[in-house]
């Protein structure tokens, strides 16, 4: 396993578990991941690895952006998505963040379809109206260095 892969593997299971225990993802996640990304590229590639690390930290903040603007997602959401961009580089994050929409969306749908069976049911206690994305992120970023073998 790549020190890129092992850091990506690590970075999503920090995000994952962050959010889901403490329903937001830290600076230090996101943060370290950019940080890592650009140092890994670096050593791989030079100052052109650097910048396809930077490019992609660009792209995934941009992308995820728009839908924390449209109050859709969280900002460590989006900074999370920036710090895979930076580990995955410019060419691989586009078709993460679209694994990420995808398993978003069967994720939803998976969640909306047990509130409702839980509610009739009779266990219609107050339900969270938001849901933990990281783990559509990571599963996007993991599918994303799947295909890319």
């Amino acid at each position: 396993m790549s020190a890129r892969t092992l850091l990506i593997v690590i970075v999503g299971v920090a995000g994952v578990l962050e959010d889901l225990t403490r329903r937001r993802i830290s600076n230090w996640t996101s943060g370290g991941a950019v940080i890592a990304g650009l140092i890994v590229h670096f050593a791989q590639k030079g100052w052109s690895g650097a910048l396809h690390s930077l490019l992609g930290a660009a792209i995934g903040f941009g992308v995820f952006l728009i839908f924390y603007l449209l109050g859709g997602m969280g900002g460590g959401d989006v900074k999370l998505m920036a710090g895979f961009g930076a580990l995955l580089g410019d060419g691989r994050i586009v078709p993460a963040a679209l694994l990420a929409a995808l398993t978003g969306g069967l994720m939803a749908m998976v969640y909306l379809a047990v509130r409702a069976v839980a509610r009739r049911a009779g266990f219609g206690g107050k339900a969270s109206e938001s849901i933990p994305y990281a783990p559509a992120i990571t599963a996007g970023a993991w599918l994303a260095l799947v295909f890319e073998m």
